[in-house]
């Protein structure tokens, strides 16, 4: 029976998802620390799993996979991306891999526009001062930052995310364009134009990214890239810090080349370029995009789901290998 099975849970997720695997597999178990696992623990931790529930910070590469052992039938990535999983490795294995789709679109999109307001705005900034007791009243030139009203909002990846950051400018009546490697009948209709990356750099007042990590967007946003934006853009990245070269980023901060970024990732997580830190125009965020407890509790249950579905046999929901099921 499928419940006689091993699951284990990488990292606290809410707590009602936590008692339903209990309840469906009395074997279950989990890490109750909220921190990552070493690569070492993680070896030892995932011995005898049929499945394992992984977090976006967890590397499941060939080396866990082998060491879980020949039984392992999913690994359901608490996320929407999976670049942490080996995916070449567990589907030669028959390992099926899941993520979270969808669910989490509102919750980043809004987030997206909260960085891009925060940086454009200067909020961050006005809320230091505040603090600081240095302010004295209203004055003309007292942190002057840029309009969004009919400025044009530069979407690069139009999947899901990329869709809902797009729709949320209606209300600033922006121009769209987007870069994709299809059609988005979606913002077609809004009246957004597909333009190649390059054309986009260059006219966009706002650059929001929303590709996944690959071969072909690993550091698409680098020093030639960033080169093509206007000095009057604001960069913004809730993707993965991995898109952006940061040293390059940080070079056109400096010299002016674009006026700021609001950056919900980094390239090498948790560590965050102390140069980017000590920028007042740069909007930093722990990588909490999708962080809303509605969201964060239904892409629990997703994952939970996928689980369950695998270990009792049927193809799960958010399969992202399909070519393992048979």
């Amino acid at each position: 029976m499928y419940k006689e099975k091993v699951v284990t849970l990488t990292r606290p997720i809410p707590q009602s998802q936590v008692e339903r695997l209990q309840s469906e597999f009395p074997n279950f178990k989990f890490n109750p620390e909220n921190r990552s696992l070493s690569h070492d623990e993680m070896l030892e931790f995932v011995r005898g799993a049929h499945g394992i529930l992984s977090i976006l910070t967890d590397r499941i590469d060939a080396e866990i996979i082998a060491a879980a052992g020949p039984q392992l039938k999913i690994i359901a990535n608490y996320a929407v991306g999976y670049d942490n999983i080996d995916i070449e490795c567990a589907t030669k294995q028959g390992v099926f891999v899941t993520n979270t789709p969808g669910v989490l679109t509102d919750a980043t999109a809004d987030f997206c526009w909260a960085l891009l307001l925060a940086v454009t705005r200067r909020i961050v900034e006005a809320d230091q001062f505040s603090r600081a007791g240095r302010f004295d009243g209203w004055a003309p030139l007292l942190l002057l930052g840029g309009d969004l009203m009919g400025k044009t909002l530069g979407i690069v990846g139009a999947g899901r995310i990329g869709t809902a950051m797009a729709m949320r400018s209606l209300g600033w009546k922006m121009r769209i364009i987007y870069y994709s490697n299809k059609a988005n009948p979606i913002l077609d209709e809004m009246g957004a134009v597909k333009v190649n990356l390059q054309h986009l750099l260059r006219e966009s007042d706002f650059v929001s990214l929303h590709v996944p990590l690959t071969r072909a967007t690993d550091k698409m946003i680098n020093a030639e890239t960033l080169s093509l934006m206007k000095p009057s853009a604001y960069l913004i990245n809730t993707s993965r810090g991995k898109v952006v070269d940061e040293k390059a980023l940080v070079q056109s901060l400096k010299n002016k080349t674009i006026a700021g970024a609001g950056l919900d990732v980094f390239e090498d997580e948790p560590t965050i370029n102390q140069d980017l830190i000590k920028m007042n125009n740069v909007v930093v965020a722990p990588h909490i995009g999708s962080a809303t407890i509605e969201t964060r509790t239904q892409m629990a249950k997703i994952a939970v789901d996928n689980v369950i579905a695998a270990l009792s046999g049927r193809r799960p929901p958010n399969l992202v290998n399909p070519e393992v099921w048979k």
